[in-house]
């Protein structure tokens, strides 16, 4: 079983920069590769980006955005640059068994509470 819990939230101005932190219980956090998805108001889940359990491989949708992991403290992040009004929107990590990742929701095992991000303009 693993626990996530997401940190890092608030309101930022467009143009501002914050760093999501997901925050893991659970012995195995190195074996589960890590995804970020996001969720406006009255829309789908989105991929946002991974990375694998070694943190070798990462992918973002976003160039602005950059995820990163650190194992010996089983937490993986997100970085936000320049954040822009249309950012806003609940963001959720979560976590895969396996060595890579994948884009999908269906594809995550464990899911996060989520944190509000909200960029004003």
């Amino acid at each position: 079983q693993v626990q996530l819990v997401e940190s890092g939230g608030g309101l930022v101005q467009a143009g501002g920069s914050l760093r999501l932190s997901c925050a893991s219980s659970g012995r195995a956090f190195s074996t589960y590769a890590m995804g970020w998805f996001r969720q406006a108001p009255e829309k789908e889940r989105e991929f946002v980006g991974a990375i694998s359990w070694t943190g070798g491989n990462t992918y973002s949708v976003e160039g602005r955005f950059t995820i990163s992991r650190d194992n010996a403290k089983n937490t993986v992040y997100l970085q936000m640059n320049s954040l822009k009004p249309e950012d806003t929107a609940v963001y959720y990590c979560a976590a895969k068994m396996g060595s890579y990742y994948r884009q999908k929701v269906a594809d995550y095992d464990y899911w996060g509470q989520g944190t509000q991000v909200t960029v004003s303009s």
